[in-house]
């Protein structure tokens, strides 16, 4: 696993699985999900101005489920031998250890559910990061983490990403709560720019 928090996206633009390009300036930690036509067509029907609320809602939740397997496809497994019901052994792998979502409010709730989907009984945790008014700043109203989130791998659950304020915020409490900045994995949907904030651990 890298030494810096990992951040999972979507990209408008068919690019390699790794994000990469001219600017030295964004980090390796930083992936795109594979550019198929599939996800190609996805992107273009939420696109649209001329899709309904209820297909902008199907498609956005299709493209968050393959988000969510990607950043799955990076926590660290371990190998795990189990019996088959014929009777016979595989050796497979298992996560290192439990894993858990942070969703900023609100709009990281709508990714919640594509969480559940592929994580049986998977722990939510919840966090309001909003604009102080008087110092421009993002600023922290709301925080409920699940007990051990110290001991666990968090996906921070947060589909849509402008300045990155909320973002590096969400980040830094996350760590004030002692979850090592390599353990948590920012998964988002849609993005003005690539996120260039990803906190070194050290």
């Amino acid at each position: 696993m890298a030494s810096q928090q990992t951040t999972i996206t979507v990209s408008p633009a068919p690019q390699a699985t790794r994000a990469q390009n001219s600017n030295s300036k964004i980090p390796s930690s930083v992936y795109t999900l594979p550019q198929t036509a599939q996800l190609e067509a996805l992107y273009t029907i939420i696109r649209n101005k001329e899709t309904s609320r209820g297909d902008f809602l199907f498609y956005s939740d299709r493209i968050i489920r393959l988000l969510v397997e990607e950043g799955l496809n990076h926590l660290p497994v371990v190998n795990k031998v189990v019996e088959t019901p014929t009777g016979a052994t595989y050796e497979g792998v298992g996560f290192q250890g439990k894993i858990c979502g942070v969703s900023i409010l609100r709009a990281g709730e709508a990714m919640e559910a594509g969480l559940r989907e592929v994580c049986r009984s998977v722990r939510i945790g919840k966090i309001l990061i909003q604009r102080d008014e008087e110092t421009t700043q993002p600023k922290l109203f709301y925080s409920k983490f699940p007990s051990d989130i110290a001991q666990r791998y968090v996906l921070l659950l947060d589909p849509m990403l402008a300045t990155g304020g909320s973002a590096i915020k969400a980040v830094e409490v996350l760590i004030e709560h002692g979850v090592p900045a390599e353990r948590i994995i920012f998964i988002n949907l849609v993005r003005s720019f690539i996120p260039l904030f990803i906190p070194d651990s050290n």
